[in-house]
C-alpha cells in the first residue's frame, strides 16, 4: 500500500504506559495510529476524523466503556474492522463483542507479534491490504479493479465493466479470500434474491471468472450450496 493510503488505526487505551507502547510499536510496522485515553474522547476523535480503517479497542475505560464505543462507531460505520483488548477471559464477556461486530479478541496480557498476526488476519479478511481506499482502487495479484471507472485491467488487458460486473466484482473485493454467501449477494446488488436474478448473477460471475483467467494467483471460485470466494494468493 502506498504512503499516502496507510491504514489510519483508532486506539482506545486508557492504560497510558500500554498505550504509548502499542502506539510506538503500530507506527513501527507502519500503522498511522491515533491514541485515546478514554471511550468519550476516542469516540469524538472519530466522528471529528471519520477517517479511520480500523479499531483497536479496550473493553474496560471510564467515560465511555469499550462495548459502548464499538457500538457507537458501529452506528457510523458497520463495516469498519474492530479488534477488542480486555484484561477478561470470561466467555460472556468475548460472546459479547462478537455480538456488536468485533472482528477478533484478545485477552490481555498478549504478545505484540500476535497483534499484529491477528490484525493482519483482519485486514486480509476485510480488503484493506488490496484497497487503495481514496479512488475505489482493488489490487488482485496483476490486475488493478478501479470501481469508479469500472475498469479491470493489467499489462496488455483491459476491461470495461458493466455496473453490474462491477458492483459484483467490488463486493467479492471487499470479502477477499472469504466466501460470500449467494443471498447476501443477492440482496445486496439485486436487491432480490429471485430465481430469475440469481440465474442473471451466475452470468456476471462466469464473465468475471473469464477476465480474471490470466493470473493463475486469482481465482474466482465457487463454494458448493454456498455462495463465492475470489482467492487472491500473495
Amino acid at each position: 500500500m502506498m504512503e499516502k493510503n496507510k491504514i489510519q488505526v483508532l486506539l482506545a487505551e486508557d492504560d497510558h504506559n500500554l498505550g504509548s507502547i502499542l502506539k510506538t510499536f503500530l507506527e513501527a510496522k507502519g500503522y498511522i495510529t491515533t491514541l485515546c485515553i478514554n471511550g468519550l474522547d476516542a469516540l469524538n476523535v472519530y466522528n471529528e476524523k471519520n477517517n479511520f480503517d480500523f479499531c483497536i479497542i479496550d473493553v474496560m475505560m471510564p467515560v465511555k466503556d469499550g462495548f459502548t464505543l464499538a457500538k457507537d462507531i458501529r452506528k457510523v460505520n458497520k463495516k469498519i474492522p474492530i479488534l477488542f483488548l480486555t484484561a477478561k477471559s470470561m466467555q460472556e464477556d468475548k460472546q459479547k463483542g462478537f455480538e456488536l461486530g468485533a472482528d477478533d479478541y484478545l485477552t490481555k496480557p498478549f504478545n505484540m507479534d500476535e497483534l499484529l498476526m491477528r490484525m493482519l488476519a483482519i485486514i486480509r479478511r476485510s480488503g484493506l491490504k488490496n484497497r487503495d481506499k481514496n479512488s475505489n482502487i482493488f489490487i488482485l495479484g496483476t490486475y488493478t479493479f478501479d470501481y469508479n471507472r469500472q475498469l479491470l485491467s493489467k499489462i496488455d488487458f483491459e476491461q470495461k465493466l458493466t455496473s453490474k460486473e462491477a458492483d459484483l466484482l467490488e463486493l467479492l473485493c471487499e470479502n477477499v479470500n472469504e466466501v460470500v454467501e449467494r443471498p447476501y449477494a443477492l440482496n445486496k446488488i439485486w436487491h432480490d434474491d429471485s430465481y430469475f436474478n440469481a440465474r442473471s448473477m451466475d452470468v456476471y460471475i462466469a464473465k468475471l471468472r473469464k477476465y480474471l483467467k490470466e493470473d493463475k494467483n486469482v481465482e474466482l471460485i465457487n463454494v458448493h450450496g454456498i455462495g463465492f470466494r475470489l482467492v487472491v494468493n500473495e
